[in-house]
């Protein structure tokens, strides 16, 4: 007996939704402050989310890059 073929359409596991994050806003002026003060005391936590995206605006984002390439006045 010839073994019959199957058409595959897709997964035969039916498929999980995938939920996004909700995203949170804060004030640019209280994640600074937390952070610095995370940073000055070297909380753990603060490395374990480097490698985290953030989403910044455009502007916000121009003014860091331009900022992260001035040199440092004498």
């Amino acid at each position: 007996m010839r073994p019959r073929l199957r058409l595959f359409v897709g997964s035969d596991e039916p498929e999980t939704m995938a939920f996004p994050e909700p995203e949170v806003s804060i004030k640019l002026g209280e994640l600074t402050r937390i952070l610095a003060d995370a940073i000055i005391w070297d909380r753990t936590w603060v490395t374990d989310f480097a490698d985290d995206d953030v989403k910044i605006s455009a502007d916000l984002f121009e003014i860091l890059s331009m900022y992260s390439q001035m040199r440092p006045s004498a």
